[in-house]
């Protein structure tokens, strides 16, 4: 053992030796010619251990003597480039582009998205400089893990609480992320949090999700499977949490068994950020982290988001793992660099040509007021108060803490755009002077205003106006990552929601308006559902309009006044009260989303109102349904209507032995 261990010391020490004497845009790896595995496994090879173990964490050090520079694998794009001190164009929340149905849309979302990430990446290229945080093309989105319950605070990132849907929008934004080219990737998706992670935020670095193999079938992965084996995601991010005693980032049933074997997944995986951390120093699996970065390279977590897997040099040294084990995730890891082009001449490249011209241009533009419109979902409308007509309208009173806080529509993980459109900004435009408009921001989120008029006060104006529009809800300071968002108040703690009422104090001053007898309107921005309890049988209309993105308040305003006709529905149900909750930290599915709930709900999944009508005929389908056989239903929908409208079809199928068991077969 030691003969073999010095003469491997001395063949680095001749490798090092002959790379100071080697240009290093000569050696093969260098060649854009040659197969990427032979460039991949030649760039490898000369390599010191020590600087593999380097580059195999999320700030991958350079190797000046290869001409190699350092790249940050830590980059965001939830609803467009997020973080960059560049202004980018802000799409709305993930949660409200699911309300869209419409995976043609936030395809072309995430084509924008990686236009304008390849624009900030090539000017990085071009200056020769190492790629700091948050300009590399390597993107932790889709969260497509399940929103099983409202109080999650990070469920605004997710595409709601069904599989299919998650499945389908997760995989849109794939394709769009990464392009269409048979060899270069224009970014790279990463499909997180694999697997079963869906709060409390609070204990993530702890908890031991145990759900039931159906649930974990049936639920808690069939998104994950479906990025992976038609939408080919080439990343993939290992989850905080346990899964089943086991850290998800070390799991060998998740990461082995299902993801390497039986998906045939050969990208490369991630460890969300410090979990491998979490192995020895919360979840207590592992005995020291020499240890768990050990367990977590034999799993395949091939990257850490951290700094402990220098250690695996040591895990070398004491025959935890091998050099062999290494190069299999190192080679995963500069498969993904060669496929972004980073070793290329740019002319190959087919990317390389787009320029600082694309961020915000006015296609980018259009195209988020396009999503913001569609995520609309107009909930409550009595006696068809909406569309307001402007013609007939001469005072407007607009009051409410998210009525003119553009941060509010940014939601969380989002990208710094030139303007924010808030709904004041959206009707001075739209009105000028022609219009009175009354603005009170009335209230904070959740405690009354330190300073300004009191809700008699605020009343007293309201009641000369001739419509009442309140824009209430909530933002990510109270829903959110732990970390970000870790208030704790009435309702919240460190980032979850401890009940799914709308704060009390704006259901206080509604109640003050609702005395004023003029038609009261409730916009609601949220990441969740709201369960409207006082709202649902008080007001004249409510709108949610989640976190609409920089174009979000055109985008109510032009639902509100009938320039857009609301085509949004429900990604999620809303529940009654929070006595139909079940408790948070349990992972059963049991009486859990639209899907097993047995109660009454107030606005359920898929829900959502028009302007116009729709007419559903000639409906044709087998009547019985094969495993694993296709199965052809049409149908004809019709406008019967007087405005246009967009109408989302929905199907869903039942299986007879399981009647409350709803499964939605397709959306279009």
């Amino acid at each position: 053992m030691k003969r073999i261990g010095i003469i491997a010391l001395f063949c680095g020490v001749c490798a090092v030796a002959s790379a100071q004497n080697t240009p290093a845009e000569s050696y093969p790896f260098r060649d854009s010619n040659l197969p990427v595995e032979v460039r991949v496994k030649d760039l490898i090879s000369r390599l010191t251990l020590q600087e593999k173990v380097e580059m195999m964490k999320h700030e991958s050090k350079a190797v000046p003597r290869l001409g190699i520079p350092a790249y940050n694998w830590w980059n965001e794009a939830l609803h467009g480039v997020a973080r960059t001190q560049e202004k980018v164009t802000s799409f709305p929340q993930a949660i409200g582009m699911a309300a869209t149905f419409d995976t043609e849309a936030l395809q072309k979302m995430g084509d924008i998205t990686s236009t304008e990430g390849r624009a900030l990446f090539n000017e990085a290229l071009k200056e020769g400089k190492d790629f700091r945080q948050y300009y590399g093309l390597t993107y932790w989105t889709p969260n497509i893990n399940i929103f099983r319950d409202p109080r999650w605070g990070r469920g605004q990132e997710t595409y709601g609480e069904d599989p299919y849907l998650t499945a389908k929008m997760g995989a849109a934004i794939v394709r769009g992320l990464e392009g269409d080219d048979p060899f270069y990737l224009k970014a790279v998706a990463c499909a997180k949090h694999y697997a079963v992670h869906s709060g409390p935020e609070s204990t993530r670095h702890v908890y031991d999700a145990r759900p039931s193999y159906f649930d974990l079938w049936d639920t808690y992965l069939p998104a994950f499977r479906e990025l992976i084996t038609k939408a080919h995601v080439h990343g993939v991010m290992c989850a905080y949490n346990r899964y089943n005693g086991a850290p998800c980032c070390g799991s060998d049933p998740l990461m082995v068994d299902i993801l390497r074997n039986q998906w045939q997944f050969n990208g490369y995986v991630t460890s969300d950020c410090w979990a491998v951390t979490d192995f020895a120093n919360h979840h207590r699996t592992h005995a020291n982290n020499t240890e768990a970065v050990s367990d977590a390279l034999l799993a395949g977590t091939d990257l850490e988001c951290g700094n402990l897997y220098q250690l695996l040099y040591e895990g070398v040294q004491k025959g935890l793992v091998t050099e062999r084990e290494i190069n299999v995730s190192l080679t995963r890891l500069f498969t993904i660099l060669f496929k972004i082009g980073m070793f290329d001449p740019q002319d190959k490249v087919p990317y390389s040509s787009i320029g600082r011209e694309v961020l915000e241009c006015d296609a980018h533009k259009q195209h988020a007021l396009k999503m913001a419109r569609e995520s609309m979902v107009l909930l409550k409308n009595n006696k068809n108060i909406l569309p307001l007509n402007p013609s007939k309208i001469k005072r407007i009173a607009l009051i409410g803490p998210n009525a003119d806080d553009g941060m509010t529509l940014l939601g969380n993980y989002f990208g710094m755009p030139s303007e924010v459109i808030t709904p004041y900004k959206s009707l001075q435009k739209r009105f000028g002077n022609k219009v009175k408009i009354d603005y009170f921001k009335g209230t904070d989120v959740v405690t009354p205003l330190k300073d300004g008029p009191s809700f008699a006060q605020i009343a007293s104006q309201a009641g000369k106006a001739d419509v009442i529009i309140f824009v209430g809800g909530i933002n990510s300071h109270y829903e959110g990552e732990e970390g970000d968002a870790n208030q704790v108040f009435d309702g919240f703690y460190r980032g979850d929601r401890t009940s799914i009422k709308l704060p009390s104090v704006q259901t206080e001053l509604l109640k003050v308006l609702k005395r004023t007898g003029k038609p009261l309107i409730l916009v609601n921005m949220s990441g969740s559902v709201m369960s409207f309890e006082w709202e649902s049988q008080n007001l004249d209309a409510i709108l949610q309009a989640w976190y609409g993105g920089q174009a979000g308040g055109d985008a109510i305003m032009d639902v509100i006044f009938g320039d857009y006709n609301p085509g949004g529905r429900m990604p999620l149900s809303t529940y009654m009260s929070d006595k139909d909750l079940p408790p948070f930290e349990d992972y059963t599915m049991y009486n859990r989303t639209y899907r097993y709930f047995k109660g009454d709900v107030r606005y359920p999944f898929g829900f959502g109102l028009s302007y116009t009508t729709f007419a559903y005929s000639d409906l044709t389908f087998k009547s019985a349904v094969q495993t694993g056989q296709n199965v052809e239903v049409s149908f004809k929908v019709k406008n019967t209507g007087k405005k246009d409208g967009d109408e989302v079809a929905q199907l869903y199928i039942t299986h007879p032995q399981d009647m409350n068991n709803r499964i939605p077969l397709c959306s279009l």
